[in-house]
């Protein structure tokens, strides 16, 4: 698993990596998150990923050569969907604070599109994870928005954080996936190329 390039400027993305001990560097290029109406769920990650992954091949491929050219690119995407409707990343405090009163209480559902584009082609693939909250007070909202300002995260918040440890009741499925990449899925999928 040598050679890869991680598409994605996110911490969390790059921390899992590095937890699994996969070799790679970072280069992003900015893409366009937005999708075409009538994808489903895993369609509409997996479109973005694809996107954010493109971009970077095409970055490589005219701005080197040779073998370098040939890395492996590896993009994520994560969406985050209440009541079958997208939610994005914050656009500021009121919307995060909105976002997280939104959530609070309820399940909702983690999706992770992940494309890796290799030499011997594109595989592609979605995880879905289920999230339930614990009803939050207006208090620890904003406390949480306010210290932690998760305006780059899908949902306005991270699991990782505060927030998951006090405020999360259960977790059906990849817990990492909610960090942004089932990592272990990800894994078998380099090994397999």
């Amino acid at each position: 698993m040598q050679d890869i390039i991680l598409a994605s400027q996110s911490p969390r993305r790059k921390m899992l990596l590095e937890w699994a001990e996969i070799s790679f560097e970072v280069i992003v290029k900015h893409t366009d998150e937005s999708y075409p109406e009538g994808l489903g769920l895993s369609e509409i990650a997996i479109h973005i990923a694809r996107n954010k992954a493109l971009a970077v091949k095409t970055y490589v491929q005219d701005s080197f050569h040779g073998e370098y050219a040939k890395k492996t690119i590896l993009a994520a995407d994560t969406i985050v969907v209440l009541e079958n409707k997208v939610i994005g990343k914050p656009e500021d405090r009121n919307d995060a604070i909105n976002i997280l009163r939104s959530l609070s209480g309820k399940q909702h559902l983690v999706v992770t599109g992940v494309v890796i584009l290799a030499a011997s082609g594109e595989m592609a693939f979605a995880d879905t994870t289920e999230v339930s909250f614990h009803s939050l007070t207006d208090e620890q909202i904003e406390f949480y928005v306010d210290k932690y300002q998760p305006y780059d995260k899908a949902g306005a918040y991270a699991i990782q954080e505060w927030i998951g440890v006090v405020g999360i009741k259960s977790v059906k499925g990849d817990f990492y996936n909610v960090m942004g990449l089932p990592v272990s899925r990800v894994v078998q999928a380099l090994a397999s190329l």
